[in-house]
């Protein structure tokens, strides 16, 4: 992320007066996501040092939470940029304007080579982490950015057509959207506590309620920590002769397969009228 933050911030200055000179609108629009790309990965990077930090009593979980925090914002700061970048693409579509095609080109294909060694060096983390997705997006973003700006500058320069450069700004937008859309969704389910799209709560009620000695599974909640870290909580219903120790044993072995590795298990001898609901 350091190389990455140091590269984008190095190249947005030119594409900011690359943008100016030649009064092309992809270009503007590149290095605005270039400019939220700098905020990003300066965003991501500071949160990655500061979730690592240790839990306090006030805290017991430490400030894990802080990653989904920083991906949302990402993925929201994508949103808002594009819109102003649609918006102002539908007046230069009314009304295009004259643009200089060959700085214009030659500051996209600087800008392409920056983003595809940014990408590929953040892509091995964005797998792994919301936080490092949202930085990754907003490269990529820029990636797809800088190919439409190349584009649209060779048919602007060779056939005259100036509606290419908004238009170009507008696919890559609406390509954006796309991600971010997706980047701010899942987030929104962490803060949430949803239950993660890739675990059937059925399916972990199933397996909890077939572990030897338990009679009923109520009150069974499934949610995510932060990034690859799923928790479970759950009361499950064991008769006094049962061991217990050995039913807490086999329910957590058993959510191991469900990638659930932080597990809360309260057993009791009959149903707790005042939380047994599904």
């Amino acid at each position: 992320m350091r190389w990455a933050l140091a590269l984008t911030s190095l190249f947005l200055v030119a594409e900011v007066v690359g943008g100016f000179l030649t009064n092309s609108l992809a270009l503007l629009a590149d290095a605005g996501h270039m400019l939220t790309d700098v905020a990003a990965l300066a965003l991501a990077l500071f949160v990655a040092w500061f979730s690592r930090q240790p839990a306090a009593p006030e805290k017991t979980y430490g400030y894990l939470r802080w990653e989904i925090l920083a991906a949302f914002l990402n993925g929201a700061a994508l949103l808002v940029v594009s819109g102003f970048i649609l918006v102002e693409a539908v007046g230069r579509l009314r009304a295009p304007e004259p643009i200089g095609t060959g700085l214009m080109i030659a500051v996209a294909l600087g800008g392409l080579a920056i983003n595809l060694l940014c990408a590929w060096i953040l892509r091995p983390l964005h797998q792994h982490s919301l936080n490092a997705r949202g930085a990754y997006l907003h490269v990529l973003g820029d990636l797809l950015g800088s190919i439409g700006t190349v584009v649209a500058g060779l048919l602007v320069h060779y056939t005259g057509w100036l509606a290419a450069d908004p238009v170009a700004s507008v696919v890559v937008t609406l390509l954006i959207v796309r991600s971010a859309w997706r980047l701010v969704r899942e987030s929104i389910d962490v803060l949430l506590e949803a239950t993660p799209a890739h675990i059937s709560l059925g399916a972990v009620r199933q397996r909890l309620a077939g572990v030897p000695g338990v009679a009923a599974v109520h009150d069974l909640h499934v949610w995510t920590v932060t990034s690859g870290v799923v928790a479970m909580s759950a009361h499950a219903v064991v008769p006094r002769e049962v061991d217990h120790q050995l039913v807490l044993r086999e329910a957590v072995s058993a959510m191991r397969d469900f990638g659930i590795h932080h597990c809360t298990v309260q057993i009791e001898r009959e149903p707790m009228c005042d939380n047994a609901h599904p």
